[in-house]
Order: structure tokens, then C-alpha cells, then sequence
């Protein structure tokens, strides 16, 4: 894996090691030589995911709606900062240029990415791992209600075993690097994203 891109929220959230967490996940992905893609802001858990990945000497790439640069949030210090139009084109942007995707605790706008690059995932329009970096129980309803889809029949099996979850940065990059995508139909005949 050359680049994992990070979901999570602009805030801290109610509990310090949530942010502890995110420090965690940037000095492991420098120190895996992973450059982290994320959502290019310098605020709440993503400013704390990117500088301690650049403090750890890794590199940043950083991915912000023109709207939101000029809010004045867009991190200044990144190795690279890629400007695009909307949310929908960094979304895309993201998915094009990182080998895996981590969730990070955040609220509906890290739901809303995590879930589109998951059913890309369903879709068969990328073969890369999808993960919740399952930080002090938060993503625990989450994953009883991936299994509910499972049970009640909502969703195939192995749809359900690409959900990648752990607790620990280290664990999920290693579950990351022995991760086979199940076969899925695919629904594209051209390049996938």
C-alpha cells in the first residue's frame, strides 16, 4: 500500500483518545512509509491525523472544496493540497489516488464517505479495503447493524467480511496488507476507479 485515505470528523469529538487515536494512525502510516490521503482541513481529528503524520515525516495529501479552502479551514502545511470544485470531486480524487480507505470516528459527513466508497466496493468498481478504526467502542452499533444486513438477508456474506474493523492503527494496517477482495460482479467494463 502506497497511500490509505482517512475519513473522520473536523471535530475532536467528547473524549480525548479520540484524538490520541488519529495521532496514532498518522505516525503509523509515516512510519509504514503510507502517505495519507484525507480531506485537507487543519481542523479536529483530520488536522491531528495529518500533522502527526507529517511531524513523523510522512506525506500529506490533502484533498478541499474550493468553498471550504475559503473558509479559511484548508491545512497550510500539507505536502500536497489539491483543490477541487465539490464534494462529490473529492470524494472521487480521494478513491483515485489511495490503495485503502480508514474511518475514523466523525459524524454524517465520514458516514456519508465511508458508505459511497464501501458500495463502490460492492459494486465492483474498486478492489481496495475498506475499515472503521473502531476507537473506543464508537463504531460498535455500526458494525451489529452490518451484521443485521447480514442476517435479515439485506446483505451478501461477503459483502459483510469487507467491512475491516480493529482498534489499534497497527491492526487495521495489517489487516489492510492481507486483505483479498471477495469476488463481486462488476458492473463497469472500463478502467475502475
Amino acid at each position: 500500500m502506497k497511500s490509505i485515505a482517512v475519513f473522520c470528523g473536523s471535530s475532536n469529538g467528547a473524549s480525548e483518545v479520540y484524538r490520541e487515536h488519529a495521532v496514532a494512525l498518522g505516525k503509523a502510516l509515516a512510519e509504514q512509509e503510507i502517505s495519507l490521503v484525507y480531506g485537507g482541513a487543519n481542523v479536529g481529528l483530520m488536522g491531528a491525523v495529518a500533522d502527526a503524520a507529517l511531524h513523523a515525516g510522512g506525506r500529506v495529501i490533502g484533498v478541499l472544496p474550493y468553498f471550504l479552502q475559503s473558509r479559511e479551514i484548508a491545512h497550510n502545511g500539507l505536502s500536497e493540497l489539491i483543490i477541487v470544485d465539490s464534494m462529490h470531486e473529492r470524494k472521487s480524487k480521494m478513491a483515485e489516488i489511495a490503495d485503502g480507505f480508514i474511518a475514523l470516528p466523525g459524524g454524517p459527513g465520514t458516514m456519508e464517505e465511508y458508505f459511497e466508497i464501501f458500495t463502490w466496493a460492492q459494486l465492483g468498481l474498486h478492489e481496495k479495503p475498506c475499515g472503521l478504526l473502531n476507537i473506543n467502542h464508537y463504531y460498535d452499533p455500526l458494525i451489529s447493524l452490518f451484521d443485521r444486513m447480514a442476517a435479515e438477508q439485506f446483505m451478501q456474506e461477503k459483502y459483510r467480511s469487507m467491512v475491516i474493523t480493529d482498534t489499534t492503527p497497527q491492526g487495521i494496517l495489517h489487516k489492510f496488507t492481507n486483505y483479498t477482495p471477495p469476488s463481486v460482479k462488476t458492473y463497469l467494463t472500463s478502467k475502475r476507479v
